[in-house]
């Protein structure tokens, strides 16, 4: 049961063989990354990170309005920002 439950886990059309699984998992990743640096003292927070965190929102947002139909609400990225 569970060897089936994972087969199609695998061969799922959105699943780990696709862009579709990956991409939100590094993004989730980024934002969990970027709150462990919140909790750090400010000269410490990596900036480079904090720049592709910004960018990945920016790129989110755009995604939002291009898409059809257009999904305002997911312009609102999630992500918190330390800085």
């Amino acid at each position: 049961m569970a060897a089936s439950r994972f087969q199609a886990f695998w061969n799922h059309p959105a699943g780990p063989k696709t862009i579709h699984f990956w991409a939100p998992t590094f993004k989730w990743g980024i934002n969990m990354a970027n709150l462990i640096d919140c909790t750090k003292p400010p000269e410490e927070i990596s900036y480079p990170q904090q720049v592709g965190l910004g960018c990945s929102g920016l790129i989110w947002a755009r995604y939002s309005m291009v898409i059809t139909p257009v999904k305002p609400y997911l312009f609102n990225d999630l992500s918190v920002t330390c800085v």
